[in-house]
């Protein structure tokens, strides 16, 4: 059955078997060459092909099939976690419910693209507008938005469709080369894209990514570059990934599309560390099937060496999701009526002066209580990465803020439901939906916590840094500059900012309204020992004594690193019953290879 399932309340996290890593970018040629350069170098004297695939704008999926049968599909998230979609995955008609292979693995994830052709996306937007609905930016935010559609049937109305190109995880299926793997896809009912090609040289990798450098625009789908990758599995594994991206695959990125246009004015928008941002307003022109009216100046400095001015004509790009950035200035069009633009000397916003740093090309409004820093902030505080404030967005937000509701983060816990269904379009049920949401919130780590801050230098890895080191926030708080800036990895910058951050009484202030609102930062988990703590260690074969996805949860929690494959890297692979392919892997690579009782004994 692809449609008939119930609404649901929210997605159920999933936790990838074999993470989905993400792909390493290359520009150009060159960049190209010296990656080959790199993995050949690594590989020696060995022959190597490469496999090269058209790189689709959409939404990655993974779909898991235990003997045969479609039993979930999930969202990439941040490659080890995502999002249960398996009702909207199964109204999609060019994804298989049963695998029609004449091998058919015990259990396997199938990883994919989801994506809208340019008819089917230019169809829903004309539907849009007709029900005066906001329009979708491009294909690959409408790909993705439909599959977070708590309503199936509203997913099935929306012609998504699939390609798929690769595994993930695999039990009982053995392939040794990327297109064998492609072949068996195509056998097993699933769609591959056609065209994918078996690279003999680099010449030959070269040649594809030329040919459809110039052909993509008449593919009926979006597609943004080539993915490269090495074709042999025991290769592959020999490479190995970094903590983020494979070292045998590569995504080469299209040179970015460009367009000619006019900029009619340049305004000024503040952001939430108060920084000023020049933005040129555009004649409207389309690049790769996108409405452009906006584009990046970036700052004072970068108008002054293009020589930008207000009324050029001006060439205009757009990289994949990059905002859109002025490449040049068309000066042969200039007629003398042009206008240059002068930054304001008081925020656009608040009024308050504007300060530059010296040294700095930022200038910045000085008034931390403007309104934009403040609502800067709070987008930042409820984002996915933060706290997770899934049904406060900024429309939410900026009503909050202008019926006096909440001037920090902290006043978010002291919202009531009577206050909210006076707000525009929120009913009864609405509010409780955000109530629940901020409600589960407070759960959070310290780490989310301290990114959620807004502290100036301080992303989501040096938040975790941070909370690994001092483990409770008020032992943060309470820190001097000297013992923050000793901590590996961390600088003079970031270790004045936080200390800055954290002698101000207001921001002293708000963390201790927020702790009384019950927010509770759940310190890092020490650091486990024993012989597994560190360990890079895998699994295949079917095990007696306990489930393999509980052999894995056990080794975790004894500090063993668990991957979905075997490489170079790996300490131990635990073999059981009918083992697949990485225990040929592991013999060749030379890593430790236990059985299940040697593996029960390290876990005491």
């Amino acid at each position: 059955q692809r449609v008939g399932a119930p609404p649901s309340e929210a997605f159920a996290p999933v936790v990838h078997r074999q993470p989905m890593l993400s792909l390493a970018n290359v520009f150009s040629e060159e960049e190209l060459r010296a990656w080959a350069r790199r993995a050949g170098m690594a590989l020696g004297s060995q022959r190597i092909q490469h496999v090269c695939e058209l790189k689709i704008d959409g939404a990655a999926v993974s779909l898991t099939y235990e003997h045969g049968a479609f039993t979930r599909g999930a969202t990439r998230g941040d490659g080890v976690q995502g999002e249960d979609v398996t009702a909207n995955l199964r109204t999609i008609r060019s994804i298989p419910l049963r695998v029609k292979a004449k091998r058919v693995p015990r259990f396997v994830e199938i990883r994919g693209e989801v994506f809208l052709s340019k008819h089917a996306f230019d169809a829903i937007n004309r539907a849009r507008q007709a029900a005066g609905e906001p329009l979708f930016a491009n294909p690959r935010n409408a790909a993705a938005g439909s599959l977070r559609q708590l309503d199936p049937s509203v997913t099935a109305l929306r012609p998504l469709d699939l390609f798929v190109y690769g595994l993930g995880a695999v039990e009982g299926l053995e392939v040794a080369t990327h297109d064998a793997a492609l072949a068996w896809l195509k056998s097993a009912g699933f769609k591959v894209n056609p065209h994918t090609a078996v690279c003999a040289t680099l010449e030959d990798v070269v040649s594809f990514l030329s040919r459809w450098s110039e052909e993509r625009a008449a593919l009926p789908y979006a597609t943004d570059g080539v993915v490269v990758k090495i074709n042999h599995f025991r290769q592959q594994a020999e490479l190995g990934a970094t903590s983020q991206a494979p070292r045998w695959a590569i995504a080469y990125k299209f040179p970015a599309e460009q367009a000619i246009t006019r900029i009619k004015d340049i305004k000024v928008y503040v952001g939430r560390t108060g920084a000023l941002t020049p933005v040129a307003d555009l004649e409207p022109v389309g690049i790769s099937g996108v409405t452009v009216t906006s584009a990046t100046l970036h700052n004072e400095d970068e108008i002054r060496r293009k020589d930008v001015r207000i009324g050029d004509w001006i060439v205009v790009q757009r990289a994949g999701e990059v905002i859109p950035d002025v490449v040049r200035v068309l000066t042969d069009r200039r007629t003398g009526g042009e206008r240059k633009f002068v930054m304001p000397k008081r925020c656009p916003v608040c009024g308050a002066a504007v300060h530059r740093p010296e040294g700095e090309a930022v200038a910045r409004c000085t008034n931390v209580a403007c309104p934009a820093q403040v609502l800067g902030r709070l987008i930042l505080f409820c984002s996915r990465n933060a706290m997770n404030v899934d049904r406060v967005g900024p429309k939410l937000l900026m009503q909050l803020l202008d019926h006096q509701l909440m001037t920090d983060p902290a006043d978010l816990y002291q919202v009531t439901k009577e206050q909210l269904v006076t707000l525009e379009r929120m009913g009864e049920k609405s509010a409780q939906n955000v109530l629940d949401s901020i409600a589960s919130s407070k759960s959070t780590t310290l780490a989310r916590l301290l990114y959620a801050l807004g502290i100036r230098h301080v992303g989501a890895h040096v938040a975790e840094m941070l909370a690994d080191h001092f483990g409770r926030i008020e032992r943060l708080m309470d820190a001097s500059f000297e013992e923050i800036r000793d901590i590996s990895g961390i600088g003079p910058t970031i270790a004045r900012s936080v200390a800055e951050f954290f002698r101000l009484p207001e921001n002293r202030r708000i963390i201790e309204k927020l702790l009384a609102a019950g927010v509770r930062p759940a310190a890092p988990r020490k650091a486990a020992q024993g012989p597994l703590a560190g360990k890079r260690i895998a699994f295949t074969g079917t095990l007696d004594r306990v489930p393999r996805s509980r052999a894995e949860a056990l080794a975790k929690e004894r500090g063993a690193i668990v991957g979905g494959s075997v490489s170079s890297k790996t300490d131990y692979l635990v073999a059981g019953e009918d083992p697949g392919s990485k225990l040929d892997k592991a013999k060749q690579l030379g890593v430790k290879v236990l059985d299940e009782e040697e593996f029960q004994k390290m876990l005491k």
